[in-house]
């Protein structure tokens, strides 16, 4: 029986070579650990590298839109059918859709701006366990390092649209959040898709954090919300929807 390919970052092994995955461990293949691949500095060039290959591969994007959302919504659910419908409206308004690559509503962006002759790019991230690259991506780049993942996503995005999802999609709302904020961004549309699902959040936000004088109602009036594809679509790209 074929063995399976172990995939770490950008790096594929497979029997000998796919023995050890610790971090430290990713160029070793027998005998002892050289202790450069342990330092800090040997760490920096790594992350420098994942720039690098990052920049490269999305300099000639020119105009893209990041959707975000759940890795567990299925095919036939209400949120992937939109999200599908979202990749191909971005599509044809000729703007790169850009997600993170895997399954869920990751693939439906990437599956609407595919099947509609559209850019579809895809950002995956290595994780403990592996989701492999939605078959809809036709530009991918892996990236070890959230961080310089999301560099990825800010810089190459003239906006977010925000679907349902877990914990990496409110990192990702947020983060965008902070970074409009605090002026180390320009300030894009931000559009969160579905408001029954987001209104919970954003009644505690207002009533709670804005009351209490954390934020000010222009952070919370940067928040832009729509019910269709059709509406997300034409926010995210300036629109009037």
């Amino acid at each position: 029986m074929t063995e399976e390919f172990t995939r770490r970052g950008r790096t594929v092994t497979r029997g000998p070579g796919g023995e050890r995955t610790r971090d430290a461990d990713l160029m070793l293949l027998r005998g002892p650990e050289p202790e450069f691949l342990s330092t800090d500095s040997w760490r920096a060039l790594r992350i420098l590298g994942e720039f690098v290959d990052g920049f490269d591969a999305l300099a000639r994007v020119g105009q893209g839109v990041a959707v975000f959302g759940s890795a567990r919504t299925p095919p036939g659910d209400p949120d992937y059918e939109a999200a599908v419908e979202i990749g191909r409206l971005l599509a044809q308004r000729d703007r790169a859709v850009i997600t993170g690559g895997g399954p869920g509503v990751m693939e439906a962006a990437n599956k609407g701006a595919h099947e509609a002759g559209g850019l579809s790019i895809g950002l995956t991230i290595e994780l403990p366990k592996e989701q492999g690259r939605n078959p809809y991506v036709n530009l991918g780049v892996d990236f070890r390092y959230f961080f310089v993942r999301k560099t990825m996503f800010v810089k190459y995005s003239e906006a977010f649209i925000v679907m349902p999802g877990g914990f990496g999609t409110l990192d990702e709302l947020f983060e965008a959040l902070v970074l409009i904020q605090t002026g180390k961004v320009r300030d894009f549309p931000l559009v969160l898709y579905r408001r029954a699902h987001w209104e919970g959040l954003i009644d505690w936000m207002r009533q709670v954090t804005l009351d209490e004088g954390f934020i000010q109602p222009e952070d919370l009036d940067r928040i832009l919300i729509a019910d269709t594809p059709e509406e997300a679509a034409a926010m995210a790209c300036g629109e009037t929807p």
